[in-house]
């Protein structure tokens, strides 16, 4: 095959990249420098949910996947594109808002919900971002949808102190990936999206390096 475009979907990770309240926020600095040292070595303190990352079920379920048992296929596979770049800051993505795109979805694909909110990414708006309603991800449930990937904080409303779109999603051994970006530079059918997780043993989530391709097959001779 040959990859005819990449597309970025992660936020860069530094000291200022936002976390969500309450997580720890980025700590990283130098141990060794070239001009010291004659190398480089950096000291990374991150929490699992920084910049753009994905949510194993083991986030909300006692019981589920942790980030190294997740099944790659599911984190390599199509995209589907759902656009809700309408939506006001805390506003809820309904089920009439979506209706559209996932009459078409089919099982294995990875569920995209393009708000458009990661131009907000250094401002306080970022915060207060649109989520998803139950319906919504009921009904991607049954359609056989279990990854779903987001231009927000999260799935759930901004400041919640219940999580109903994490614990429906994780009880199916669902995937949640959340702070991507570029969803808008997608701009071709069937993207190919891959966004594979550090291999953090036992853990809850790790930070991915995502990705959209176009994809064009050919055949070997």
């Amino acid at each position: 095959m040959i990859f005819k475009k990449v597309i970025d979907l992660s936020i860069p990770v530094n000291n200022q990249t936002p976390v969500y309240p309450g997580d720890p926020k980025p700590d990283i600095y130098s141990i060794a420098e070239h001009d010291k040292d004659g190398y480089q070595v950096t000291q990374l303190n991150i929490g699992t949910h920084t910049g753009t990352h994905l949510d194993a079920p083991f986030h909300f379920q006692k019981e589920g996947a942790s980030v190294d048992e997740l099944k790659l296929t599911k984190l390599m596979a199509p995209g589907h594109m759902i656009h809700v770049t309408g939506k006001e800051p805390g506003e809820a993505i309904t089920l009439e808002d979506v209706s559209y795109a996932i009459e078409s979805i089919v099982p294995g694909t990875i569920a995209l919900f393009h708000t458009g909110w990661s131009k907000h990414l250094g401002t306080e708006t970022y915060f207060n971002f649109p989520y998803l309603s139950s319906e919504v991800v009921h009904s991607l449930l049954e359609k056989g949808i279990t990854t779903f990937f987001t231009d927000t904080f999260s799935v759930d409303p901004p400041g919640a102190t219940s999580f109903p779109a994490h614990e429906a999603i994780t009880s199916k051994n669902g995937i949640i990936g959340e702070c991507f970006s570029n969803f808008d530079q997608i701009d071709f059918e069937n993207p190919l999206i891959i966004a594979i997780p550090i291999k953090l043993q036992g853990l809850d989530a790790s930070p991915v390096r995502a990705i959209a391709v176009e994809v064009e097959s050919f055949t070997l001779k």
